[in-house]
C-alpha cells in the first residue's frame, strides 16, 4: 500500500466534504437539527457528509471497514478500517462557530497508519501518514518542546452526557487552571490534537469520546512527536473512551495531574 499516495487521495475527499460542509452552513436552521441524544446534535450536513466520504473511500479500498459516527458502514474485521467524523463540532457548527472538522484515519489491522483532519473554516489540513512526519498545508509541524505546566497552554473537552466523574474532572481542571497558561474548549477533539501537534497547544485531556474523534487526530500528534494514552497511562485510549495526550516533552507532567484524579484509585 502506497500510503503516501492514498493519504494525498484522502486529502482530497476531506477537502471536498468540507466544501459540501462550508457551503450548507447558510442552509442551517433549527428545522435542519435533530437531537441524537442530551446535548449531542445532527443534521442533514452531517449524514450526507458522510456518505459522500464513506462513498469514496470505497473506491480507494474496495474491502475495508468503517468505524464512522452516523452509521453509515460499519466495519466486520476486514483488513484496513477507516475511522470518519464527517463533522467533528457538530454544535459549533450549527451555532456559527468555529472550530469543526472533516477527520478521516486508517488503521491497518490494529495500527493506525494514517490521519487526515481539515479544519473547514480555517481552511486547515493536516495529515500524516506512517513513516511521514506531520504536515499542515504542506509545511510540516512538530510539536512544542515547552516542558513546564507554567509554560504550557491546554485544551480540553467537556463532558455533555457522561457526568459521572465530572467532580474528578473539575479538580484536575482547578490544579491545570492555576498552574498552565490557560484551559481551552474548543469543541473539536480532532482539531486539539492536531494543535498540540502543530505546537499551539501543549496537552489535551477528555473523557467519553468516541473513536472516530481521535483516531486521526492521533496519529498526527504521533508523528509530530506527542503521545497519547487513556487516564492509567494504559493503551485503551482510541476505544476507551478517555484519552490524554501531549507533547514528548510536556508528557510526564501533564499526564501525572490527569492520573492523579481520574485514574483507577
Amino acid at each position: 500500500m502506497n500510503y503516501k499516495e492514498l493519504c494525498f487521495q484522502v486529502q482530497d475527499i476531506a477537502r471536498t466534504a468540507g466544501n459540501f460542509i462550508r457551503e450548507e452552513q447558510k442552509n442551517i436552521s433549527e428545522k435542519s437539527i435533530e437531537l441524537k441524544s442530551a446535548a449531542s446534535l445532527v443534521s442533514y450536513v452531517d449524514k450526507t457528509a458522510e456518505q459522500q466520504i464513506v462513498s469514496a473511500l470505497k473506491k480507494l479500498i474496495s474491502d475495508c471497514g468503517f468505524v464512522a459516527e452516523e452509521g453509515t458502514a460499519e466495519s466486520n474485521n476486514e483488513k484496513y478500517t477507516w475511522f470518519v467524523d464527517p463533522l467533528d463540532g457538530t454544535t459549533n457548527y450549527l451555532h456559527g462557530l468555529t472550530p469543526h472538522s472533516v477527520s478521516i484515519g486508517l488503521a491497518d489491522g490494529d495500527e493506525l497508519v494514517m490521519g487526515v483532519v481539515y479544519e473547514v473554516g480555517a481552511d486547515e489540513i493536516f495529515y500524516a501518514w506512517t513513516g511521514s512526519p506531520a504536515f499542515c498545508n504542506g509545511k510540516e509541524i512538530k510539536a512544542a518542546t515547552r516542558s513546564k505546566s507554567e509554560n504550557a497552554l491546554i485544551a480540553t473537552g467537556f463532558p455533555y452526557y457522561n457526568f459521572d466523574r465530572i467532580d474528578d474532572y473539575i479538580e484536575a481542571m482547578k490544579v491545570l487552571m492555576q498552574s498552565t497558561r490557560g484551559i481551552r474548549r474548543f469543541g473539536s477533539a480532532a482539531i486539539d490534537l492536531c494543535y498540540i501537534a502543530a505546537g499551539r497547544f501543549d496537552g489535551f485531556w477528555e473523557h467519553a469520546l468516541h473513536a472516530w474523534d481521535v483516531a486521526a487526530g492521533t496519529f498526527i500528534l504521533q508523528q509530530a512527536g506527542g503521545k497519547t494514552v487513556d487516564f492509567n497511562g494504559g493503551e485503551n485510549w482510541l476505544f476507551g473512551g478517555e484519552i490524554v495526550s501531549a507533547s514528548n516533552s510536556y508528557f510526564p507532567e501533564f499526564f501525572n495531574v490527569v492520573n492523579k484524579h481520574l485514574g483507577k484509585k
